[in-house]
């Protein structure tokens, strides 16, 4: 299904990059191009997010190849916030660009439910089968891409990255050595709107490992996170731990719950999205918690 988004100022994508930066660009370009060069189909497909990371590979490779021969591909199922999929059909059309929202139920493979440290493994396994199964046939694709980036590819906690590899997912970013703060600075030399936009990584990255995800617990943490950022916070997590929503929000930010105002607010719209107790955590966000936690114990090489 595609859905067409009210469009935001629109962008140029054949603006000069920086000097240090265009190498980067063209390693993407050839890369795309040589492996359209030798597909049976004429258009690549981008495992697109509406984050900085997707966003940016989708500009380079729009650049490259031309914006006919580029195709978003937005996975649509519980884990995805809604507002999520809000902001990702906007920057798709600052991009110029619709977007094809492809169905997945990753939610129905037990292994995804158990909620083991390679849950994102099973998650991204299931959005590649539906390209493969799907989206390729019905868009005339003969490459898809995904939005790792060099500093994704160094990291223990992205089991993602394999099912990319084993479905020959092709991850431009990191292949030209383009690190976070690079796709950063390409996104504001583009004008981007998600230049700044934080991670926003899946919902069930809420649920400690171990404990099952269900549809219902995603959707208790995604209507309690509206609720936190609606209260005026710039960015959150609201990890499910039960009856507790236990909230992180940048530690620049906590003091702001001090206020009665809005403790009243988030306290009272956190509880009616299904929680009993409401608490916030000094630590402020914590990228990757759960997962680090354990891999973190785990002997070397295990």
């Amino acid at each position: 299904m595609t859905q067409v988004a009210s469009k935001p100022h629109a962008i140029d994508l054949n603006v000069p990059l920086p000097d240090h930066l265009e190498p980067l660009a063209q390693a993407v370009a050839s890369e795309v191009i040589e492996a359209l060069d030798g597909a049976c189909r004429p258009r690549i497909g981008i495992a697109y997010s509406g984050g900085v990371d997707s966003a940016v590979l989708t500009a380079l490779v729009a650049r490259a190849v031309g914006m006919e021969r580029t195709v978003l591909l937005l996975g649509i199922s519980p884990s995805l916030a809604a507002r999520e999929r809000t902001l990702a059909h906007r920057q798709a059309a600052q991009l110029g660009l619709g977007v094809e929202e492809i169905e997945t139920h990753e939610i129905n493979n037990e292994h995804y439910r158990k909620n083991d440290v390679d849950r994102c493994y099973f998650c991204k396994d299931e959005l590649f089968s539906q390209f493969d199964d799907h989206a390729a046939e019905d868009h005339d694709l003969g490459v898809i891409a995904y939005g790792e980036n060099l500093d994704d590819s160094k990291r223990p906690d992205r089991p993602g990255g394999r099912a990319a590899r084993e479905h020959s997912v092709l991850y431009p970013l990191a292949t030209a050595g383009i690190s976070k703060a690079q796709v950063r600075e390409i996104a504001s030399a583009f004008g981007l709107d998600s230049a700044l936009k934080p991670a926003a990584p899946c919902l069930a990255s809420r649920i400690p490992h171990g404990q099952e995800v269900t549809a219902e617990k995603l959707r208790a943490v995604d209507l309690a996170e509206d609720v936190v950022l609606g209260a005026g916070f710039t960015d959150c997590r609201v990890r499910h731990h039960g009856t507790v929503a236990r909230i992180e929000v940048p530690t620049a930010e906590i003091a702001r719950i001090a206020n009665d105002e809005i403790r009243t607010k988030v306290l009272k719209g956190v509880k009616a999205a299904g929680f009993n107790h409401v608490a916030f955590d000094l630590n402020g966000i914590q990228s990757g918690a759960f997962t680090m936690q354990i891999l973190s114990r785990r002997p070397e090489g295990a």
